[in-house]
């Protein structure tokens, strides 16, 4: 079991956690298109970010203070939250390197900082791809990690690819006066993924532990047609244009994965 490191006065580490979302559809037409855009600021307007962000703060334990939130004309939605750390006690300071809850575990919590998340619908003007992205920040001070709130958020949304960035800022003293610049164990952000996630996902890390940086990009390994054509079935394709058709998305995929073009 980690140790607890005995501190003089408050915890001033910040520990931000940023990622993308990205869920990819192929709508043929133009009318299939505005389709899938208008589906997609009905499913992510700002009143459902708002219910998503609220248990993400349920889970790290915090109190709102407020909440900005606006949906946009002519696509997307945005919503911010400050948040308060309320103290905690022994029992409830978690930051062991392990998964956080899901979705249909969350229950009533606790009464740190900012969690906000900004969507951006957009498609392809040809080739009929239409890609969605969340961007998700999540800056805690004091004993709790964000991490605990990706596995609610991966499965909170149709994440086809997810980019994590994790980061711990600042320093806090222990009682003798010692600067401490991490205050908990970490090789790998997928250490706080359950295992059906890391198993559903291709991932790879970049990580710079002397900064306290790390970084995990991941990716769906299972593709199913059927859940990324919007408009139509992929049994009444034609075979030659279903393929074409999976072409196109597993390449948009790739390219958001390795963040570079495929020519």
């Amino acid at each position: 079991m980690e140790t607890k490191l005995q501190l003089h006065g408050f915890n001033n580490l910040t520990k931000s956690l940023s990622f993308n979302i990205y869920d990819i559809c192929y709508a043929q037409t133009e009318e299939q298109r505005e389709a899938y855009i208008d589906y997609i600021d009905e499913m992510y307007n700002a009143e459902r970010l708002t219910q998503i962000l609220t248990d993400v703060v349920k889970i790290i334990g915090a109190n709102i203070l407020n909440i900005a939130r606006q949906d946009y004309e002519p696509h997307g939605a945005s919503v911010t939250m400050l948040i308060a750390e309320h103290e905690l006690t022994d029992g409830e300071a978690n930051n062991e390197e392990s998964p956080g809850p899901l979705p249909d575990t969350i229950v009533a919590h606790l009464d740190k900082s900012h969690v906000t998340v900004h969507t951006y619908p957009e498609s392809h003007p040809h080739d009929g791809v239409s890609t969605f992205r969340a961007d998700i920040d999540v800056s805690t001070c004091g004993l709790i990690s964000p991490l605990k709130v990706l596995n609610y958020l991966i499965h909170s949304f149709d994440s086809d690819v997810v980019t994590v960035d994790y980061r711990v800022r600042g320093f806090t003293r222990d009682v003798d006066g010692t600067k401490h610049y991490i205050d908990h164990d970490i090789n790998s952000i997928q250490n706080y993924l359950t295992e059906d996630t890391q198993n559903a996902y291709q991932m790879i890390d970049v990580n710079v532990y002397q900064e306290n940086l790390f970084h995990t990009k991941m990716m769906l390994k299972n593709f199913n047609l059927d859940n990324y054509v919007f408009g139509v079935n992929a049994s009444d394709l034609d075979p030659a244009e279903a393929q074409s058709i999976e072409d196109r998305l597993r390449r948009e995929m790739l390219e958001i994965f390795y963040s570079r073009n495929v020519e």
